[in-house]
């Protein structure tokens, strides 16, 4: 399913604060993966869909969750619900390896996917340990693209912080197709088994925004809200404006200054940076 809206302006830049995207989990707090950059971690910090008011102020959700032990997230089981509350607000739904039951049914219910793409299977094994391969991500991408809109999203230095099969993920994209490419980043988290690892070192990280940027010349490519803070932030952003990313998601001040001192058109943007 391509779809290009409009080609992507290098004198402009979109920074992102998505205070009007309320994150949403259909599983609560539960993960049977247990992945190990992220151990459950980030699910305590999204609201439970059954709590989740269905009158409130937000533009959209974004619709996540745990992940069975295939690597899937059990939103099928969910989008009747989800389709009876929707209330004219958007969905981006994260759904992992769907599998093609749902597809259909997905389509009729979200705006968009957003689909983490990998493209290693060392990586796959070491992070999720779901028994996939990176041919399975292939297919299903594939199949998720021929319904409905889908935002791939490659996290550089997922295995621990080492750059392993993000330059083939790319390659792939660019064989297979991309409305738009996000990079988030690796962040070691507390109570993982990534808790003592480091982030990618700047300059690789900086070398594969350029290279993405170079590679997608027509392609949107933002760079996503997961990535370290501090001055490993401060310097990313800064680069990501001077490599011509289309939007940042929570930018540091010395980015959105940067780029004023560049000339740059800003907009603000208030959800998701794929809506």
């Amino acid at each position: 399913m391509e779809r290009i809206d409009r080609l992507p302006d290098l004198n402009s830049i979109c920074f992102a604060y998505p205070q009007k995207t309320k994150p949403v989990s259909v599983t609560g707090k539960q993960c049977e993966l247990n992945c190990a950059h992220c151990g459950g971690h980030y699910l305590q910090h999204m609201q439970p869909l059954t709590a989740a008011a269905t009158a409130d102020s937000s533009l959209s959700w974004l619709v996540s969750g745990g992940c069975r032990a295939d690597g899937s997230v059990p939103v099928g089981e969910h989008l009747d619900k989800l389709a009876a509350i929707k209330n004219g607000r958007r969905y981006n739904m994260h759904v992992g390896l769907v599998g093609e039951a749902d597809i259909d049914k997905l389509a009729a219910v979200a705006d968009c996917v957003s689909f983490d793409f990998v493209g290693d299977d060392t990586t796959i094994q070491e992070v999720f340990g779901n028994g996939r391969t990176a041919e399975d991500y292939i297919k299903c991408y594939q199949s998720l693209r021929r319904k409905v809109r889908v935002m791939p999203h490659i996290c550089v230095g997922l295995k621990g912080g080492e750059i392993c099969g993000e330059y083939r993920a790319l390659e792939l994209l660019q064989e297979l197709g991309a409305e738009a490419v996000t990079l988030i980043i690796f962040m070691p988290t507390r109570g993982t088994r990534f808790a003592d690892r480091k982030p990618p070192a700047i300059t690789e990280v900086a070398r594969l925004m350029a290279y993405t940027r170079l590679n997608f010349p027509d392609t949107p490519v933002n760079l996503g809200c997961m990535r370290p803070g501090g001055r490993y932030r401060e310097e990313i952003d800064k680069w990501a404006v001077r490599i011509g990313f289309n939007s940042i998601v929570n930018p540091a001040p010395a980015a959105v200054e940067l780029a004023n001192r560049l000339g740059l058109t800003i907009t603000r943007g208030e959800e998701c940076c794929v809506l």
